[in-house]
């Protein structure tokens, strides 16, 4: 207990000097107003000096099985881990390659189902209780807005996790899925985007377009883009820069890193451009620096 003869009573409470109490806008966009727990994972995956994210996506293999550039996760993936804000991936693979020393925070690929042998997006939810043991920063739901045989229930997947995860203080991640019909412009990722917040998602992962300034614009909450198919590296710096210039909180990119002919530059060089505004041919420079050391 504590000690009654020194009890000292306080004194310097700041008024002399006219300093009022702070009261900081958070950092992190729509989660003002969100319980402690909740901030303090945001906190984990948004940096608070700059308000962005590099994730690193390599949830691939739970549709896609051993394709290139995850064949090892061990030796492909876990020495990118320092350079990552961080990391999104399956279950499975946390537990079984990802070091708990890396002391990174977690993106958990939080649903499952078809593969590419079959239609996709036919997903229901893991359990809440294992992201909870992982101590994970976020749940990724994936969204199939468009997709008639499974918009509805990939809907319900994300109201059911934001359930969840609110009552045990775990951000969502609202995935945008693209299905082969889909048109891949504003309107489309501006509504499923901002369809993805409206039932609860922290965070909206989606494609850049034309017009993609709209897209945040109209969505309460951080919007991340996704890496997308490969592209060389300098189209892919590109990318990054006009999605963080027209609004992008960071990016979440899988292929664009890990299939890059030289994947530990490459997110050096990603990272520079979210959080230190290179642009692209600045950080080109960056990556033909880093790989030729």
């Amino acid at each position: 207990m504590a000690d009654l003869d020194d009890l000292r009573e306080g004194c310097n409470f700041g008024l002399g000097g006219g300093v009022a109490s702070t009261n900081n806008s958070f950092h992190v966009k729509g989660a003002e107003h969100l319980p402690w727990g909740m901030k303090d994972r945001l906190s984990r995956i948004f940096n608070p000096k700059t308000g962005r994210t590099v994730m690193l996506a390599f949830d691939h293999g739970f549709i896609m099985g051993p394709t290139s550039g995850l064949e090892r996760i061990d030796l492909n993936i876990v020495p990118l881990i320092e350079y990552a804000d961080c990391l999104m991936c399956t279950r499975g693979i946390l537990r079984t390659v990802i070091p708990p020393s890396t002391n990174k925070p977690i993106c958990l690929r939080s649903d499952a189902g078809t593969s590419i042998l079959t239609e996709l997006n036919d997903n229901v939810l893991i359990d809440v209780e294992d992201a909870i043991r992982m101590n994970v920063s976020a749940m990724a739901i994936m969204l199939s807005i468009g997709d008639a045989a499974h918009e509805a229930k990939t809907v319900a997947n994300l109201y059911k996790a934001v359930d969840k995860g609110t009552r045990y203080g775990i951000p969502v991640m609202g995935v945008t899925a693209v299905g082969k019909d889909m048109a891949r412009d504003a309107r489309y990722f501006g509504l499923a985007s901002r369809i993805a917040a409206e039932n609860g998602a922290n965070i909206v992962k989606t494609y850049y377009c034309d017009g993609f300034e709209k897209v945040v614009a109209a969505c309460p909450v951080p919007v991340v883009i996704a890496g997308g198919k490969k592209l060389p590296e300098l189209e892919a710096l590109e990318l990054c820069y006009k999605a963080i210039s027209e609004g992008a909180s960071g990016v979440d990119m899988g292929r664009n890193v890990f299939q890059s002919e030289a994947p530990a530059a490459m997110i050096q060089a990603v990272h520079a451009v979210v959080h230190e505004n290179l642009k692209p041919e600045q950080a080109l420079e960056l990556f033909n620096e880093l790989k030729n050391k």
